[in-house]
């Protein structure tokens, strides 16, 4: 067997079996993608549905997280596995197999995709500043901008350094939330019972759980998982490129497994801080900040604000990758860094300076995505069900069925999220 190219310098090949602890060791090269995505599921828009449906319905709805969880495992699985079988991205797929009007519809809506996420994100560590340390909004706009940069800048010292600080990124969003739970201390036995239980109670838990699903599966991951497994690990044959993709499904299982408990973390804290004390109409992440101090203490209110700032500084970091990522497979052309922040803060920038209301403009930001996201999901599933491009990496029919049907959910669901902001 031919050995692997592992970012460009030959490793040693798959093949012979080995002992577990090798196994363990030989697993370590192929994790990082997934953690660099997976910090899409921790945003500052996923805060702000989180702390919404826990006030509002307590444990309730955390089946609804547990269930995004699995889907978006599932469509993560997919975007690797186009990066792996066929050493494109999926927008550099796209461009090769789509009609050229197409192609750029794709292009434009994936483009303001990334800037409404990066809007989100962006405001969110902004707020984060405002907290923590009573600076103007804009000027922690102006603060996000400088330590983003100065994030998305450790890529040209190569990747394993910048997929390092946002593993570490996520850990320390994930110890807050570790933290939080210890104040809050939830009734254990009823979290288990609603993270496997699906219950509703009425429209506007129907509209949280669609909030918390389109907060999760985001297209702008899609696009840069795709982009982060293409030429990361190079497998010539299928066996070598099988193997590749069983260890990013671990890389895959493992990162957004954290995801997902931050998350249920999210919602557990809410529910255990604002509805067990009957604060059912916090709505908002600066009404969650400020109550937060009466009920669980002023400790407990720092740590909060400390995983929305690290939460919105990691997440538009990789936010500004998959604007890169998009822009570079549909048109070929790979702006410089510095060009790609200004594009995707600009917007944020200016809803900043004009004194929109943070809040409504977390929420104009998931309405927009929720447009977008059929440009991502219906081409990737169509790509990794044909054989002729994902060659023995095309999906089974069962695969291809589940994500068919996890793709018109979501879609649905965001169209009643939609048809209900505007009506």
């Amino acid at each position: 067997m031919e050995s692997l190219t592992y970012a460009g310098q030959p490793s040693d090949t798959l093949a012979a079996p080995q002992p577990r602890r090798w196994l363990l060791v030989r697993l370590l090269p192929f994790l990082g993608p997934a953690f660099v995505a997976s910090i899409a599921y921790i945003d500052p828009g996923n805060i702000a549905t989180a702390v919404q449906a826990g006030a509002r319905f307590g444990t309730m709805l955390l089946w609804v997280v547990v269930a995004s969880n699995l889907a978006a495992m599932l469509i993560q699985a997919l975007a690797a596995k186009i990066g792996i079988a066929t050493g494109y991205s999926l927008a550099e797929l796209s461009r090769e197999h789509f009609p050229l009007p197409v192609v750029w519809l794709m292009w434009l809506v994936s483009e303001l995709a990334a800037m409404a996420t990066d809007l989100a994100e962006f405001i969110g560590a902004a707020i984060g500043f405002q907290l923590l340390f009573g600076l103007p909004l804009l000027w922690g706009g102006v603060l996000t901008a400088v330590v983003t940069w100065l994030i998305i800048s450790l890529e040209r010292r190569g990747f394993r350094h910048l997929e390092a600080v946002i593993s570490v990124l996520l850990a320390v969003v994930a110890l807050c939330y570790v933290a939080e739970l210890v104040f809050g201390r939830p009734d254990w036995a009823e979290v288990g019972f609603h993270m496997v239980v699906p219950q509703l109670a009425g429209t506007e838990s129907l509209l949280l759980a669609a909030g918390i699903l389109g907060a999760t599966v985001m297209p702008h991951a899609i696009f840069l998982h795709s982009a982060l497994t293409q030429r990361r690990i190079v497998g010539h044959t299928d066996a070598e490129r099988r193997t590749i993709y069983r260890y990013e499904v671990i890389d895959i299982a493992i990162a957004l497994s954290i995801a997902g408990l931050v998350n249920a973390a999210m919602l557990i804290m809410a529910a255990t801080a604002f509805h067990r004390h009957g604060f059912y109409d916090v709505a908002t992440i600066e009404g969650a900040y400020q109550s937060l101090t009466p009920l669980l203490g002023s400790v407990a209110s720092q740590i909060f604000g400390i995983a929305l700032l690290v939460s919105g500084l990691s997440s538009s970091a990789v936010g500004t990758l998959a604007g890169q990522a998009i822009m570079q497979g549909f048109l070929h052309w790979e702006a410089p860094l510095w060009l790609r922040r200004l594009i995707t803060m600009a917007p944020a920038m200016l809803v900043i300076a004009l004194g929109v209301d943070p809040t409504n403009a977390l929420v104009l930001s998931q309405v927009a995505l929720s447009f977008a996201l059929p440009f991502a999901l219906i081409p990737l599933i169509w790509f990794t069900s044909q054989r002729r491009i994902m060659g023995s990496l095309r999906n089974q029919r069962v695969t291809t069925l589940l994500a068919s049907v996890v793709t018109l959910v979501i879609m649905l669901l965001n169209v009643v999220l939609i048809v209900q902001e505007f009506m």
